[in-house]
């Protein structure tokens, strides 16, 4: 890092020596470049900001009723198309600057150079836009914005309406299209239905859907059919048995509690107060054992005046059948049976209607289902071209109603905040940077002149650089300057090359007065020249 250094330095020491190639650049370079920089054409530039209202009052109230379009993607689709070919042709007409074009070939340069210089620009998010433009003449540039201006505003409102009409007249005839298809439609639908009146389909089930629930209905009754016979020789076979065994009569006939007794007011007391006691006492408390032996012995004394009431005192067969008969049991199953035998009656005569309708509708098997499925088709084409017709319909009164809004207001309205105006002082060309430029890049070449005289024609600035270039040991240093007079001369070159960048300094400041202050330098050189 150290060696670099020293080279760097050195480096920078034999350019110092050098320094008349910088002189020689500067007075060459500058003079010429700053005249050129002084002969640019000035450049004005001419400005307007716009105000792009896409909050229109109607909207919210007509909203729902007409049709909603974003006029935020419609203004940003007019501001790229601006540069368009045709708009800048009619910004060339409406500024007379096609009047300069003598061919084709100078028209295209004009419409370019048009396309490059004018710039439009959106301003924060409150669709604010500046459209601006630089030119030669201020009346120009002013002009151009002017004209810039105008087609952005007449295309994104002739665009709106231009939409509408097109929307309209495309619904129009999509109408008079569907209406015709409707018409026919309903034609063939008519003839259909009276070519097979009398094997219509039902309207709402299909044959095969038809077909399946009567089937389905008729094993549903079938099976309950069968349910109820089953329960019905049930009966039966439980009331034979009951005849037969009328003198031994089963457990379940004397334990019936729909027989009454002179017992079944006092057991169930007993019960009761059995209950009560378990509440308090366990099952062995002499209460609780005294009231269970009471209990068991009036329950014996119920059973025998049942059995003694189906014995009686008779006991031939004809009388045991009488007093069984006298049973609520027996009397119920007759019931139970009586019921059965309507049910079963019942669940045949519906079995049998539901097996009717299973053979009439496998007779129509081969016929429905071709008449059903051209219904369907008819039908379909008829709802489809009736649903597009009601659905334009209403589209077209949306149309209608969003073209009488936009005849009434504008959805998109432009405010000028800013109107373009011919400027008064010119915008550029940046001719004190220039300068600036022109002064460093002549010291660049000067200085770059004189390192490279410097590789052509070394000089030794130092001990070590002498030590490096020759490999041999430095013991000393003896300075000649005074008797050489190299002092005088090095100072004598510096006070030139300070007089020199001195002079140009000043000369660079008084033409960047010029430039900044025209008021107050421009009388003075007056004065003087």
């Amino acid at each position: 890092m150290y060696e670099q250094l020293e080279k760097l330095k050195e480096a920078v020491l034999g350019v110092w020596a050098k320094k008349h190639f910088i002189i020689i650049s500067t007075w060459l370079i500058c003079p010429a470049g700053w005249f050129g920089v002084v002969q640019l054409p000035d450049q004005y530039e001419a400005s307007a900001r716009v105000y792009v209202d896409t909050q229109s009052l109607l909207r919210p109230l007509m909203k729902g009723l007409m049709v909603e379009t974003d006029p935020n993607i419609q203004i940003r689709l007019m501001i790229k198309t601006l540069l368009s070919r045709p708009n800048l042709e009619r910004i060339a007409r409406m500024t007379d600057l096609d009047l300069q074009a003598k061919d084709n070939n100078e028209f295209d340069q004009l419409i370019e150079k048009l396309k490059e210089n004018i710039v439009i620009e959106s301003v924060g998010r409150e669709n604010i836009y500046t459209l601006s433009t630089e030119e030669k003449s201020p009346i120009l540039a002013k002009n151009i914005v002017q004209a810039a201006l105008t087609v952005f505003i007449e295309n994104t409102l002739g665009e709106t309406r231009s939409d509408t009409d097109t929307a309209q007249q495309f619904l129009q005839q999509q109408i008079d299209d569907y209406e015709q298809r409707l018409l026919i439609a309903e034609k063939k639908l008519t003839e259909f239905k009276q070519k097979y009146s009398g094997i219509m389909p039902s309207d709402s089930n299909s044959f095969y859907a038809a077909l399946d629930n009567a089937k389905r209905l008729l094993k549903a009754t079938n099976l309950q059919k069968l349910e109820t016979q089953t329960r019905l020789n049930s009966a039966r076979a439980q009331l034979n048995k009951e005849n037969s065994m009328s003198s031994n009569y089963s457990d379940n006939v004397i334990e019936n509690d729909e027989i009454t007794t002179t017992f079944d007011e006092s057991i169930l007391t007993l019960q009761a107060n059995l209950d009560n006691l378990l509440i308090s006492y366990t099952e062995k408390h002499p209460d609780v054992r005294e009231v269970n032996r009471r209990l068991i012995e009036l329950k014996k004394l119920r059973r025998k005046e049942i059995e003694n009431y189906y014995s009686g005192s008779n006991s031939d067969s004809g009388q045991s059948t009488n007093s069984a008969n006298k049973s609520p049991v027996y009397q119920a199953m007759k019931i139970q049976i009586n019921q059965l035998e309507n049910e079963v009656a019942s669940l045949t005569v519906r079995s049998n209607d539901y097996q009717q309708q299973v053979n009439g509708l496998n007779a129509k098997i081969h016929v429905l289902p071709e008449v059903e499925a051209e219904m369907v088709a008819l039908n379909r084409d008829y709802e489809i071209n009736k649903n597009n017709f009601e659905e334009l319909l209403e589209r077209r009164e949306t149309a209608s109603l969003a073209r009488q809004a936009n005849a009434t207001s504008d959805k998109i309205q432009f405010r000028v905040i800013d109107p373009p105006r011919a400027p008064l002082h010119p915008s550029g060309p940046y001719r004190i940077l220039f300068f600036f430029a022109v002064f460093i890049i002549s010291i660049l070449v000067g200085g770059g002149l004189a390192y490279l005289n410097l590789k052509i024609n070394p000089i030794v600035v130092s001990a070590s650089q002498l030590s490096r270039e020759t490999s041999l040991p430095i013991f000393g240093v003896v300075g000649a300057a005074e008797k050489l007079h190299l002092a005088h001369i090095n100072k004598k070159r510096t006070r030139l090359f300070i007089t020199s960048n001195f002079i140009l300094l000043v000369i660079l400041l008084m033409l960047i007065g010029y430039f900044l202050m025209p008021e107050l330098m421009q009388p003075q050189l007056k004065r003087i020249f």
